[in-house]
């Protein structure tokens, strides 16, 4: 049964992530099973991706716990801080735009499937629109979920050492930091029935609200601003994931990263790979230069100013804000008006970097990405 060898998956994913707790591992449920999601990809034990509603519901989570961050007094701290913010978002797409450019100069890429490959951020709503934009789908999706995938194994580890090996906290945890009496203490306020459901209907009523309004990944952004309002009202009890149920979270999306790669697809795009790396890194170290500036200049601690402007994996820089104890509601912020950004001026680019052209008749895609699919 699907369902029970999901489970199953999960729960050594779990139990993998409790191990690298007790041995002090930073963000440990989110490295370990993304680790064995890896593992299990590629070796052929899993070719299928995780099941949809476990992958909605851990970004309904993930959205509900980066809204409940977003308090009034984080916002109007953050507020001082927007002019830089602005700049460095712009640079940061500006820089991946840059950088795709040369990767199709250089490379065998079309430049829709290299702007939309390092577009950083919105991971699964850059890959929805692909076909649209005359890009080669898999190897958009191969490049963004192997950039989420760096991101997401060491943005945890750069910031714990940004923050000084200081042992994470309730989700990472520490040396010796097993499931203890808290095992039941599943959201951060201390009624936990009222809190669970409460979570459960934001959870929902985001979603709905995010698909209505058609919003770029809708089960994150829409529990995202549910939770936002529910937070800034005042009114509402405490519903954060926390304890076992955040780790859980974690578990879950690390699993989703690691579970994309797959031999097949590696072997897809390998004549590709040592290009593709080494403008994925030369964009991460262009945004590890802007996370130092704007660090310099607005006073941000540097964890915090990195974790904001890493290129994408939301989910995992989030897990890896908690985990450290860094500015959350800032990372949030940042990530999400970055992701929003990108989704809607992603369109607008590709065209301008590909003005129409007369096309031989029959012709669906640019040559670069024909020769891929006939392969």
């Amino acid at each position: 049964m699907p369902g029970l060898r999901w489970a199953l998956i999960i729960a050594g994913g779990y139990a993998a992530g409790a191990v690298g707790s007790a041995l002090g591992v930073p963000s440990p449920y989110l490295l370990a099973s993304l680790l064995v999601g890896s593992v299990l990809a590629l070796s052929g034990r899993v070719r299928d991706r995780l099941p949809g509603p476990a992958n909605r519901t851990s970004q309904a989570l993930v959205g509900a716990l980066m809204g409940s961050h977003l308090t009034s007094s984080a916002l109007m701290a953050a507020a001082p801080s927007a002019l830089p913010l602005t700049a460095v978002t712009a640079a940061t797409i500006g820089l991946s735009v840059a950088i795709a450019w040369f990767l199709a100069r250089k490379g065998r890429i079309s430049r829709p499937s290299a702007v939309l490959g390092m577009m950083p951020g919105g991971s699964a709503g850059i890959v929805t629109c692909a076909d649209e934009l005359k890009a080669d789908v898999r190897l958009v999706a191969f490049n963004q979920y192997l950039r989420v995938g760096l991101v997401a194994t060491t943005a945890p580890l750069l910031a714990h050492w940004m923050a000084g090996g200081s042992s994470s906290g309730p989700a990472g945890g520490g040396p010796g930091s097993w499931p203890g009496p808290g095992l039941f203490h599943l959201v951060a306020g201390p009624d936990q029935l009222t809190g669970l459901l409460t979570l459960a209907a934001v959870s929902v009523a985001g979603v709905l609200a995010g698909r209505r309004l058609r919003l770029p990944t809708p089960a994150l952004i829409g529990p995202m601003l549910i939770a936002l309002v529910a937070t800034m009202s005042g009114v509402i009890p405490a519903f954060a994931p926390a304890g076992v149920l955040q780790d859980v979270v974690f578990v879950l999306v690390g699993m989703d990263v690691g579970v994309r790669f797959t031999r097949d697809t590696l072997r897809r795009v390998r004549g590709l790979l040592p290009s593709i790396l080494a403008a994925m890194t030369a964009v991460c170290l262009g945004c590890a230069g802007m996370a130092w500036i704007f660090a310099r200049a607005t006073g941000t601690p540097l964890m915090d100013a990195y974790l904001a402007t890493t290129p994408g994996g939301i989910n995992a820089v989030l897990a890896a804000a908690v985990s450290s104890h860094g500015d959350v509601a800032l990372v949030s912020t940042v990530q999400s008006l970055r992701l929003l950004v990108v989704m809607l001026v992603t369109p607008m680019i590709i065209r301008r970097l590909t003005p129409d052209r007369p096309k031989p008749a029959g012709t669906t895609a640019p040559a670069g990405d024909r020769r891929r699919v006939r392969r």
